[in-house]
């Protein structure tokens, strides 16, 4: 595949602090991606920046091969969903949607009419005066119905309760397939959004950990529970992420991807496998990012961290 989108030693500097510290990573085209990490870990950023709405302080960025900043060919193709748009005070729904309508091509308003619907939105109330709710409906509506061949979705659910934010993972499934593009959705809510991704990019204090399709995600660790004794004694070796205990009994996670051997082994040992989650699989390499991070500040050695 194509690659989209192009970061070449991006760097954000705040302060004293690098909101995102020299990422390097390639965007393929036709596919959905979930920007996942903490609140603060640096995805808005790096979203600001790839759609010109943000200078970096050194780095390359390239989309659909040239620089996006005051390039009317690249931002015309692209569509940005954030939590923080903002409207004209006495703008109504109708006015926005009216406004996207002229700017992306791609608009059906068929789509943006269905999707009024399922939002049960209120057309004819200024943007101002909607719940957090409904304001975060608009942005889901722009975005699906731009059908922008690159379309950025920054925490768009905020404010959805659990059905809405159901209607929209599903019509965003239903409408990728029919009309495919790239699709980079940013979000905490990990669990929710596990099955809609297709690759999985992990940003940790404006660092990439990770950048690879799901389904290999999901394969690199494993968690093994069973006898502290035998827990630790196979554990040996490993890249542990995580352990906790209860009483004799262990769990450790472990990173990498054991053979139908390994796994035979184990069960006859006496001891039992799990799954690990991709919300658990992120929130343990970003804990163990962060614990090492914090040891090459300190100078502690990581394991003698805790981890909050």
């Amino acid at each position: 595949m194509t690659a989209v989108i192009e970061v070449h030693n991006l760097t954000k500097h705040y302060k004293d602090k690098n909101a995102l510290d020299n990422v390097s990573l390639d965007i393929d085209g036709g596919a959905i991606y979930g920007l996942l990490g903490r609140n603060g870990a640096g995805k808005t950023t790096l979203m600001s920046i790839l759609t010109a709405q943000n200078f970096a302080s050194s780095g390359e960025v390239r989309v659909f091969g040239e620089h996006p900043y005051e390039n009317t060919s690249v931002l015309s193709r692209m569509c940005f969903v954030r939590e923080s748009q903002k409207y004209p005070d006495d703008a109504t729904p109708r006015h926005a949607f009216k406004a996207a309508r002229l700017f992306f091509k791609n608009w059906d308003q068929d789509l943006a009419e269905r999707l009024i619907e399922d939002f049960q939105l209120p057309l004819k109330q200024t943007i101002k005066k909607l719940s957090r709710g409904q304001l975060s409906a608009v942005g889901v509506i722009i975005g699906l119905a731009s059908r922008a061949e690159l379309t950025f979705f920054d925490e768009p659910y905020l404010g959805l309760d659990a059905v809405a934010r159901q209607i929209f993972y599903d019509r965003l499934i239903e409408d990728y397939a029919e009309h495919p593009r790239t699709i980079i959705l940013s979000s905490h809510l990990i669990d929710e959004v596990a099955n809609l991704i297709e690759r999985v990019i992990v940003i940790d204090n404006g660092r990439i950990l990770l950048n690879e399709e799901t389904d290999a995600v999901r394969d690199r660790a494993v968690t093994v529970i069973g006898d502290a004794a035998k827990v630790d004694a196979w554990a040996v070796g490993r890249e542990i992420l995580h352990r906790e205990s209860l009483g004799r009994v262990a769990s450790v996670t472990v990173l990498g991807h054991l053979s139908a051997q390994e796994r035979a082994n184990i069960t006859a040992s006496g001891m039992d496998l799990a799954p690990v989650s991709l919300q658990q699989l992120i929130v343990r390499l970003t804990q163990k990012a962060g614990a090492e991070n914090g040891a090459s500040i300190a100078g502690v050695p990581a394991g003698n961290q805790e981890v909050r």
